[in-house]
Formats: C-alpha cells, sequence, structure tokens
C-alpha cells in the first residue's frame, strides 16, 4: 500500500492541475469559515469592517488573480518548452515538478476562487460583524501570501525551463536515485544464487518500462505457495509481450494456475521511464544533454564538460555511498534481485559522449580526466569498466582528432587504461 501511495503522490506531482485544486478547495473552506465564525467567536467589543472596504478589496482580488494566473500559466508553458528544446525532452517531468511553480500557480487560482465566493457571500449577507471581521483578516492573508509568492515566483520563473537549470535538475535526480539505490542496492530482496534448472518464467503480457516492482507482494506470494523467486526485470527494463520478468521455482506441488498472473501484477509498467527507483536513467538523461551540446546545430562543448563534471561527481556519490546495513538480514527472503553492474553505469554515463565528442580536444581532455579520476575511487569493478571505456574512446579519438599533437596529448592522458 505504502508503494501505491508514493507512486500515486509521484503521478500527482506532475499533474498541474491536483494544486489547484485542492487550493481552490481551501479557498472555499477560509470563506466559509469566516462565515461560521459569527456564531462561534465571541468578542466583547469586534472591531467594525465596513462591507464596502471588504467588497473592494475582493474585486481587486478576483479582477487581477486570473490575468495573473494565466500569465503565470503561459510563462510555465515556455519554460517547460524552453527546457524539452535546449536540454532533452526527458527531463520534461523534472521541469514539470518544480514546487515552486505549482504552488505560484495553485495561489493565483485560489487567490481568484477566494475572492469571488468571498464577494459573492458578502453581497449576499452572509456575515455578520465577527464574520466580516475574520473575512478582513483572511483577505489581508491572502494579500500578502499572493504577493510573497509572486515575488519568489519571479525569481525562479526567470531561471525555470533554462539549460544549466535543467542540468541541475537532472543532477539531482540521479544523485538522489543512486543514492537509494547504492543504500538498498537489491530493493529489499535477497542477493542472486541462481535457482534451479527446472525454474518456470512468468514473461510480461505487455509493453513498457517496468517502473517499479513490488516486492512485498512477491514476497508475500512466494511464502504462501512455496515459491523461490529471482527478479529479471529490474525498474528501467524495458519489456514487451512474451519477455521474461521473473522466475519461479516451486517447491514438491504443482504452482498454483493464479499465482503467475498475481505475480505478474507486481511489475507495474508504463510507457516511458522513471527517474524514481531507476538510478541509470538520470545518468541516461545527463549524456543525453551533453550529446544534444555536442550535435553540430548547436556546438557547445561547454555544456558537455559541464555534464562530464557531474557525471563524475555522481560516480564518487556511487563510490561513497555504502548500504544501509550491509549485514542485515532482507526484508523479502524468498525474492532475489540482482544489482546494477558497474558497466551498465559507465555505458550509460558516458557511450554517447564518446561517440559525439570524439572529434573534440577540450572535450576528450576532460573526459580522460574524468574517466582517470573515476578509476581512482577504489571500487575496482567501476575502474575496470572506466579504463574499458578511455581505451574505447581513445581509439575513436585517434580517427577523428584532425593534428597529430592533439591525438597525443589524448595517448598521454589515457595512459592510465593502457598501461
Amino acid at each position: 500500500m505504502s508503494h501505491r501511495l508514493m507512486t500515486l503522490a509521484q503521478s500527482l506531482r506532475q499533474r498541474l492541475w491536483a494544486r489547484p485544486l485542492a487550493a481552490c478547495l481551501l479557498s472555499i473552506v477560509a470563506v466559509a469559515l469566516a462565515a461560521a465564525l459569527d456564531g462561534s467567536w465571541r468578542l466583547e467589543d469586534p472591531p467594525e469592517v465596513s462591507a464596502e472596504s471588504i467588497e473592494s478589496l475582493l474585486s481587486i482580488m478576483a479582477s487581477s488573480m486570473l490575468v495573473i494566473a494565466i500569465f503565470a500559466a503561459g510563462a510555465m508553458v515556455a519554460a517547460y518548452a524552453s527546457a524539452s528544446n535546449t536540454a532533452s525532452p526527458r527531463s520534461f517531468p523534472l521541469v514539470l515538478e518544480d514546487d515552486v511553480s505549482q504552488n505560484a500557480y495553485s495561489m493565483f487560482v485560489a487567490a481568484f476562487i477566494f475572492g469571488v465566493v468571498g464577494l459573492v457571500a458578502l453581497q449576499n449577507g452572509s456575515f455578520g460583524t465577527v464574520g466580516r471581521f475574520a473575512l478582513f483578516l483572511e483577505t489581508v492573508a491572502v494579500f500578502a501570501l499572493v504577493i510573497l509568492t509572486f515575488v519568489r515566483w519571479v525569481d525562479r520563473i526567470a531561471r525555470l525551463g533554462r539549460l544549466s537549470n535543467t542540468v541541475d535538475r537532472a543532477e539531482e535526480a540521479a544523485l538522489a536515485a543512486i543514492r537509494e539505490r547504492r543504500q538498498d542496492p537489491r530493493l529489499g530482496g535477497a542477493p542472486v544464487t541462481g535457482l534451479a534448472d527446472h525454474a518456470s518464467e512468468v514473461s510480461a503480457n505487455d509493453v513498457g518500462y517496468v517502473c517499479r516492482v513490488d516486492l512485498a507482494t512477491l514476497d508475500d506470494c512466494a511464502e504462501a505457495h512455496g515459491l523461490l523467486l529471482e527478479v529479471v526485470a529490474v525498474p528501467g527494463c524495458f519489456v514487451a509481450t512474451g519477455d521474461v520478468l521473473l522466475r519461479v521455482q516451486a517447491g514438491p506441488t504443482d504452482l498454483d494456475p493464479g499465482v503467475p498472473a498475481r505475480l505478474r501484477h507486481a511489475f507495474h509498467l508504463d510507457r516511458a521511464r522513471q527517474f524514481g527507483g531507476d538510478p541509470r536513467f538520470g545518468l541516461v538523461v545527463l549524456s543525453e544533454i551533453a550529446g544534444r551540446a555536442l550535435s553540430p546545430a548547436v556546438n557547445d562543448p561547454g555544456t558537455a564538460i559541464d555534464v562530464i563534471g557531474r557525471l563524475v561527481r555522481v560516480f564518487d556519490l556511487w563510490c561513497r555511498t555504502l548500504p544501509a546495513s550491509p549485514t542485515a538480514v532482507p526484508r523479502y527472503p524468498r525474492v532475489q534481485v540482482p544489482e546494477i553492474s558497474a558497466e551498465a553505469l559507465v555505458e550509460d554515463a558516458f557511450t554517447a559522449i564518446v561517440r559525439d565528442g570524439a572529434g573534440s580536444i577540450e572535450v576528450m581532455c576532460r573526459l580522460f580526466k574524468a574517466l582517470a579520476a573515476i578509476a581512482s575511487f577504489g571500487d575496482e569493478s567501476l575502474a575496470r569498466c572506466a579504463r574499458h571505456q578511455a581505451r574505447d574512446a581513445l581509439r575513436l579519438a585517434e580517427a577523428r582528432l584532425p593534428l597529430p599533437a592533439q591525438v597525443q596529448r589524448i595517448r598521454d592522458l589515457a595512459r592510465f587504461a593502457t598501461s
């Protein structure tokens, strides 16, 4: 249930209607609360606030907030389009989840609804002396929140959609996913030791990316039927109809016909990859941003160099983060889950950059320095993959760099991989 709630919350963060709807409901409740205080809040000498003064304030709010909300929506859409065009289309969900912009848009819409509802209630005599005073206080508070929100939002919208902001968000998403996976490398499952040769397979009946695997459901089903499971399709994998999701080793009795459907239901597929729970996707998006910057149409090697530095930071976090409890008993002992390989991480991060930047001396110099740094972090498997990637990059650079002096410079930087 907790996994489903987390998935729902993540989905609502990417829906622009969710927060405005909640804010509108709160604004209606605020007006109703002011009316309800007439019968419950006793003041000996309540301040007298004229209905005309409150009506003027609410009229200003109702007439201006809708215009500002429309302006905010237009600015946000322009920022989203800029992020997709200048960075990578896969970075769009990161920009869409910007809390400041969504909160600002919600505040503007909620202030408009508050003004309209309060104005209607006021003109129909729904408030007494105490209610008008409470409505006045709420109106002043809403005005103050709108002003503070607008000032903060203007500062954010000036950066939202810019390439540097999008790269920052992609790096943050990659770091968060890497940290989470390193602390729990098998998602709570047991290490893969292999199943018997007669183990059966559960295949996918749809096409998409695995975005989440409910290991609690798998473990409960395995315990109830005496099974041992090995997950094959981890989050981030693309599966087609008939592809294997997991392998099942049954006990002495035959497998219940309804069990495969229940096991298959634990794999949640989506049309696109998601950053949460998929560390490799963050690396792919960063690599795509660098690849776009190296395209002839853009010709921005500085962005590629910046991304390479960020990738080094991601791998540094990978090496420095250790599992929360290395000797702890797995939460789901009947489910074996493979760990992410260092080879896959290095390929996702650098293959596209090597391909697109092999003819750029400044990019290749920074790339070899980055790979040398990764090889020195102390993770032997990661170091081996970094050296292999450097050898591939050296062969491409030797074929594409125009000057012998540049080739020799690259060979000097690549000695850590060839010695």
